[in-house]
């Protein structure tokens, strides 16, 4: 390492931009929560567990907002498609 590092042009923020859309926070989540999305990551051969919690936090609120009888006939759809 050199003794002495010259910083008259350094820039203050993140080394990788923050896509456009997206926002840098910090959360606490169970490790039982982060090792499940981690290993879903491993078994898929690679890719992003945090991509992977974003979506399943969109398709939560999808779900939230899909009206009741949607819900109803998906539900039916789908246990229908596994019994038959």
């Amino acid at each position: 390492m050199k003794k002495e590092y010259d910083f008259k042009n350094a820039k203050r923020g993140p080394v990788i931009p923050i896509p456009p859309g997206k926002t840098r926070v910090t959360i606490r989540l169970d490790e039982t929560i982060l090792s499940w999305f981690r290993q879903q990551v491993d078994e898929a051969g690679g890719g992003n567990y945090q991509a992977l919690i974003n979506g399943a936090l969109l398709e939560h609120i999808a779900r939230r907002r899909e009206p009741l009888e949607s819900t109803l006939r998906r539900v039916i759809r789908e246990e229908l498609q596994r019994a038959g």
